[in-house]
């Protein structure tokens, strides 16, 4: 009913035009085995939630911020669709080429099991240059460092998660970022060698009112420390239900890889 009256026009204009999302940095510091990674950038982007509300062509202004980003990775972290996986195939098969030097690497969220065609949407990215990564890592090797990025089956839809066989293609040295949509497994995934876990699934709870947003999933917070490990929770690009968010602005997360003693920007 709401795309039907313009809804989608609506929230393209108003939360993914040029100007209306947000782009957030956020450092994150290398242990010193690991200094030759500092100066990477990585851009994530989350919970698209292609259907009545979203389509690949609202998305050219993002786009177009990602490409002028220069990244060196660009990583997804789940829910293409909201309820059919045909959003999600549209999607995929119109996907972008963003730029970035490593290519882009994805992972799945909840929303992306239904019907159990996620096979299908996988293939669909790679079409595209898109590796969704489903319990398997990819090392990256830059300027003699690894930068080792896992991808996790999602922790409440999928028929099971092998993190200990995603892990278990890194090598001691390994920098490691894991990507789960779900952030609630973060503190299971936290360890030394894992630098940061990034996330989406909350939207930031989309609309930011006590009364509605308690109604929405449980949000730990934007980045949290788990001893070593960080937490990078992505307020998503798209919505659930109406198209509209209230003190939870879109956005792409800018991922700095710093050397240690490196000052923070005036």
């Amino acid at each position: 009913m709401l795309s039907a009256l313009g809804g989608r026009h609506f929230y393209r204009v108003a939360f993914l035009s040029r100007g209306r999302f947000h782009v957030r940095r956020e450092r994150l510091v290398l242990p010193p085995r690991a200094q030759a990674l500092a100066g990477l950038c990585i851009v994530q982007l989350s919970d698209f939630h292609a259907g009545p509300f979203l389509g690949v062509q609202d998305l050219a202004a993002v786009f177009e911020r990602v490409h002028g980003l220069a990244p060196d990775l660009v990583v997804l972290t789940g829910d293409y669709l909201t309820d059919s996986p045909e959003e999600a195939l549209g999607l995929a098969r119109q996907w972008p080429d963003l730029g970035a030097r490593y290519g882009t690497l994805a992972v799945f969220g909840n929303h992306d099991y239904r019907q159990r065609r996620e096979g299908e949407i996988a293939s669909a990215f790679a079409a595209r240059g898109v590796h969704v990564l489903r319990d398997q890592a990819v090392r990256i090797q830059h300027r003699g460092a690894v930068l080792a990025v896992v991808g996790l089956e999602d922790l409440e839809e999928a028929r099971s998660v092998h993190l200990e066989a995603a892990r278990a293609q890194l090598e001691p040295g390994d920098v490691e970022i894991v990507l789960c949509h779900h952030p609630r497994g973060a503190s299971r995934l936290a360890r030394p060698q894992c630098l940061a876990v990034l996330s989406g699934h909350t939207h930031a709870m989309q609309i930011g009112l006590p009364w509605i947003s308690a109604l929405g999933p449980a949000h730990p917070g934007r980045r949290v420390l788990l001893g070593s490990t960080t937490l990078i929770v992505n307020a998503g690009l798209g919505v659930i239900g109406v198209p509209v968010r209230v003190r939870a602005r879109p956005e792409i997360v800018v991922l700095e890889l710093q050397a240690q003693g490196t000052k923070e920007p005036a």
